[in-house]
């Protein structure tokens, strides 16, 4: 019990202090001078939502023009498990023809 009311004692000063929890801050980006390039595949809308909500459609352009499947595969499979994108597990296979068939080697198949 004596543990107990040390700690709320802890924590009301705490509050008293004005360390109470964080208020939500917001920031303004500039805009993105790159877009997606535009396509007739599902992918494109799809990685609209999911790729271009975290980065820049700059990210792709820098990527080999060479690459391949595995490449793009092994990209998007990357943004999804390392940095968490929210990426449907569905959403994954049409986002990689986008890539492979728009910035990769397979462009203009």
């Amino acid at each position: 019990m004596k543990h107990t009311l040390m700690a709320l004692g802890v924590v009301a000063s705490l509050a008293g202090a004005g360390l109470s929890a964080a208020s939500p801050k917001s920031i303004d980006l500039p805009p993105d001078g790159v877009q997606l390039k535009p396509s007739s595949l599902p992918g494109y809308a799809k990685a609209q939502a999911n790729c271009v909500a975290c980065h820049s459609a700059e990210y792709m352009r820098y990527q080999p023009a060479t690459a391949p499947r595995p490449y793009w595969e092994a990209m998007v499979k990357r943004m999804k498990v390392t940095f968490h994108a929210p990426v449907e597990d569905a959403d994954m296979p049409l986002i990689v023809d986008y890539l492979v068939k728009t910035y990769g080697n397979e462009q203009g198949k």
